[in-house]
């Protein structure tokens, strides 16, 4: 009997594991470590990529504040040769991660989520001068978009690490609704910044928001969890975002 036991356990936690797998990660389904994130300032230089040149275009700001039950996430984008800077705010609940609300203002358009029952708001076109208000119901659990990429960095990242991550969107020109971020390969390997050799993970992403035609790869520290840099291909085109010391 040992044997068919054992087969049948086998093919139980195979099962097990599939259907994980199949389950893309959301606030029911989280696996982040959550004592990494932690209350701090960070700011990257942004870079667009062309032959052998590197073109600086902005500075990104991220302020992040973790209180009891609630996590704030400030990021401030300022780009050269403009005047009006890209403010996004999100909260999300400590626990779990869940999104509570989120805004985002810039040139272009001014948008604002509360996350609910149903998700409500607006959403400013400001070269049409359309604004159109949001009520949107989700019949499954999500992370906000703009928090993804700080829940890379404190999930249990190791060699061939891939998953799906549940995240909603809302983008007239893109998607809407609860889309799919992917995490497609997670490599450990070594990086030079700021003169220095670092132990990293590299990651690889991509999601709906850009139909996957985006490809963007974190370099997360092992030890610190900061993102020291993060490339950005699309269309031919490369970015590149630098951690400032």
């Amino acid at each position: 009997m040992k044997k068919p036991l054992f087969i049948l356990l086998a093919i139980f936690g195979t099962f097990v594991q599939l259907h994980s797998q199949e389950n893309p990660l959301s606030p029911l389904n989280n696996p982040a470590d959550k004592s990494l994130l932690k209350s701090e300032t960070s700011e990257m230089n942004w870079f667009m990529l062309k032959d052998t040149l590197k073109v600086q275009i902005g500075r990104v700001q991220t302020q992040i504040q973790k209180k009891k039950e609630k996590i704030y996430i400030i990021t401030t984008v300022d780009i050269k040769q403009t005047t009006t800077k890209w403010v996004d705010s999100t909260i999300v609940e400590t626990q779990n991660f869940k999104p509570v609300y989120h805004s985002s203002f810039n040139q272009q358009r001014d948008m604002v989520l509360q996350f609910g029952e149903k998700i409500t708001g607006y959403y400013l076109d400001k070269k049409t001068g359309t604004k159109t208000n949001i009520s949107e119901e989700v019949n499954k659990p999500f992370f906000d978009s703009n928090f993804y990429p700080q829940l890379i960095r404190l999930l249990p990242l190791k060699e061939g690490y891939s998953n799906t991550i549940s995240i909603f969107d809302y983008n007239p020109a893109a998607k809407i609704g609860a889309i799919i971020a992917t995490i497609k390969n997670t490599q450990e390997t070594t990086i030079t910044f700021k003169g220095q050799k670092k132990q990293v993970w590299k990651v690889e992403t991509t999601d709906d928001i850009s139909n996957n035609t985006a490809i963007s790869t974190y370099y997360i520290d092992k030890s610190t969890r900061e993102i020291l840099k993060q490339e950005i291909d699309f269309g031919g085109r490369k970015m590149l975002m630098e951690l400032v010391d």
